[in-house]
Parts: C-alpha cells; sequence; structure tokens
C-alpha cells in the first residue's frame, strides 16, 4: 500500500495539482479544503504525512500544525505559502517555529515537493 498524504488547501486548482503530483509520484492522497475539514478528515483517516497551506478560512494552516503536533508529534508537515506577497512569507517561519518540519513558498516546483516528501517518509539509515 502507498504512504498516505493529505493536502490541504483551499484553492482547488491547487490542491488537484498537488495531488495529480504525489499520485504521478507513487502516493495515495487525499485532500481538505481547509484546516476543520483536514482535521476531521485525519481523525477518521489519519496519513503518513500532511501538506498543509497557512492562510486558509475556516482553520487556518497554523491551526493544523498545533493541533496535530498535540497528538502526533513526529508527524511529518510541510507548511506552503506564497504568491508574492510579504505576509504568506512571513507566515513560514511562523510555521517552521510551531512544528512544520519543511516550508515551501509558492510557487515552487513538483519535483522539490516531492524530494522533501521522499526525504520526510524515508526512515534514517542505521
Amino acid at each position: 500500500m502507498p504512504q498516505q498524504i493529505m493536502v490541504i488547501d483551499d484553492v482547488g486548482g491547487i490542491r488537484q495539482l498537488l495531488c495529480d503530483g504525489l499520485n504521478a509520484a507513487g502516493y495515495g492522497v487525499c485532500m481538505a479544503a481547509n484546516g476543520q475539514q483536514g482535521l476531521a478528515l485525519f481523525l477518521m483517516q489519519p496519513t503518513d504525512l500532511v501538506i498543509t497551506d497557512i492562510f486558509m478560512p475556516e482553520g487556518d494552516g497554523l491551526e493544523v500544525i498545533r493541533s496535530l503536533r498535540k497528538t502526533h508529534p513526529t508527524l511529518p508537515i510541510i507548511a506552503i505559502s506564497g504568491d508574492g506577497r510579504l505576509p504568506h512569507q512571513m507566515m513560514l517561519p511562523v510555521a517552521k517555529a510551531l512544528g512544520a518540519n519543511l516550508v515551501l513558498t509558492k510557487p515552487f516546483r513538483m519535483r522539490d515537493l516531492i524530494t522533501s516528501v521522499k526525504q520526510l517518509l524515508t526512515p534514517p539509515a542505521v
């Protein structure tokens, strides 16, 4: 069974693009349109990694990171945000401080995301 990834982003086109790229790389993907939906879905269907946007209605990515860190302290989390506006870029260090393992500024290349996912999901060599 492929490793499962949850993508949480309020922009449907970005969600679908990430899902398509991750599926093509061999991962199973479930999607949520906001933080509340993502946390509820995670309770029913936990995944191996979460990718969350920061700025979303109905539960932003910072809330997602805080909530998941309380219950799943070792879950790999990638925070994404950007679009060139300064407030978006300024929130990525906050996401990192709250527990995101990696942060990516939009727009990013799909291969950079896939590399990050592989890095986080590959167990360390003993």
